[in-house]
């Protein structure tokens, strides 16, 4: 039966109370108060505000351009969903190639910076000089990054030569009469050509300045091309659009197949300080 004595419980000899501010030593209720924690948990060092530390896996990059993946990707097949059904967003991009094509010379010389033996070169010698570089101090696969990037360059024919033939779009009332137009060859070329020349050449900058002005250049000259081609009347500017959304999705698979192999090689190579003795 229970002890129903009124009064304060007495300390017996023998138990111990959980709340007894005791001192370490024999029979003591805190006597493993100095011993290290046995759980994973209780080891990980608290955060700045006394929180234990963030669970892993933690999100990295590369499953975050996995997300941003499907918005492009999204985009274009919406915009190709309307040129192939002659919706009401075609329509509207008639009307703005309307108003915006005025044919003059700097927008043709704009257009002919997506010029296969203009931006193919460029891309080219990023690859080349990248190469040499790695190769140079010993990076592990150096061949692959520029190999990679060039092989993308061969994908865009492979990919927008069918897309013109399924589509089968008009081309705008400043052309001669043809079909294929759509998406423009010219921009998904300077995209990726451009496009894969800063990251190529990023990881090779040390300032802030030089990388700011490399990804600056780079993007002035796609927006250049898409801007010529656009006012010169080359193309409809849901060409364009679709171009880009085309070569975003190709540029965000390149940085995830590029991480997925560093991250691979990483783990292959042993540090000097787990490696086999």
């Amino acid at each position: 039966m229970g002890d129903f004595r009124a009064g304060p419980p007495q300390l017996r000899p023998g138990r111990a109370l959980a709340h007894t501010n005791g001192a370490s030593g024999p029979g003591s209720p805190h006597r493993s108060d100095s011993r290290p924690p046995q759980t994973p948990r209780g080891a990980r060092p608290p955060g700045p505000d006394g929180r234990l530390g963030t669970t892993p896996p933690v999100p990295g990059r590369p499953t975050s351009l996995l997300g941003l993946l499907a918005v492009p990707l999204l985009l274009f097949a919406v915009i190709t969903w309307q040129v192939v059904a002659d919706g009401p967003l075609v329509r509207l991009d008639e009307r703005l190639s309307r108003a915006l094509v005025h044919a003059d010379r700097l927008s043709e010389l704009l257009s002919d910076l997506g010029n296969v033996p203009v931006a193919v070169p460029v891309l080219a010698l990023a690859a080349l000089l990248t190469a040499l570089r790695a190769r140079r101090t010993g990076t592990d696969r150096w061949w692959w990054p520029p190999t990679a990037a060039l092989l993308l360059m061969a994908l865009v024919p492979a990919l927008v030569v069918p897309l013109k033939v399924l589509t089968d779009r008009p081309g705008t009332p400043a052309v001669p009469p043809a079909t294929g137009y759509f998406p423009s060859g010219h921009t998904a070329t300077a995209v990726i050509a451009y496009g894969a020349t800063a990251l190529l050449l990023l990881p090779r900058l040390r300032s802030t300045a030089a990388r700011r002005a490399l990804v600056t250049v780079c993007a002035a000259l796609v927006l250049g091309v898409s801007y010529g081609l656009v006012r010169r009347g080359y193309h409809w500017p849901l060409d364009v659009v679709a171009s880009w959304c085309l070569g975003a999705v190709l540029l965000m698979s390149y940085v995830l197949l590029i991480s997925r192999s560093s991250r691979r090689t990483s783990a292959e190579t042993p540090s000097s300080s787990t490696g086999p003795s």
